[in-house]
């Protein structure tokens, strides 16, 4: 039961997590801005606005503010960055990866997300990037890099 919780909650989390703030519930009841600053303090959502900003969602918010700023260039490699830390945490969820990342990818193309995603990744200079990634994750290669996880794009431009 454990199990089918936790992989409830991750998708929840990775579902969240490639939505753009401007198609959340959140953002359309005025909780949130287009980059996911808080309008309303939690304390003061009333109602049913409140299913829509739970801690899991001021979670997966704050976390995709860090992800953008730290340089996480596009949203397909920020899951693949997700998704490393997930297996990091936890190496039972390797047996999962696939499935994991077929049941994103359909989800993203059931909400026409999948080609705006693919279009927003960028050529990446390969002589730059060492032989062996810590895994590749929705098309990208994942490093760790200064105890902390990279995508492949982002790895480049740091040598």
């Amino acid at each position: 039961m454990s199990r089918a919780i936790d992989m409830l909650i991750t998708y929840r989390v990775v579902k969240l997590l490639v939505t753009p703030f401007e198609k959340t519930e959140a953002f359309k009841r005025g909780i949130i801005d287009k980059d996911g600053k808080n309008l309303i303090p939690m304390k003061k959502v009333q109602g049913t606005d409140k299913k829509h900003y739970t801690i899991l969602h001021r979670f997966v918010f704050n976390l995709k503010k860090i992800m953008k700023r730290v340089g996480l260039g596009s949203r397909l490699a920020s899951f693949g960055v997700a998704l490393a830390l997930l297996i990091k945490e936890d190496k039972n969820y390797l047996q999962h990866k696939n499935s994991i990342e077929r049941g994103i990818i359909s989800y993203l193309k059931e909400q026409n997300l999948y080609d705006e995603m693919l279009n927003e990744c960028r050529e990446i200079k390969e002589e730059n990037i060492p032989s062996e990634p810590f895994i590749t994750a929705f098309g990208f290669d994942v490093y760790e890099k200064d105890k902390g996880m990279i995508a492949e794009e982002i790895y480049a431009e740091t040598l």
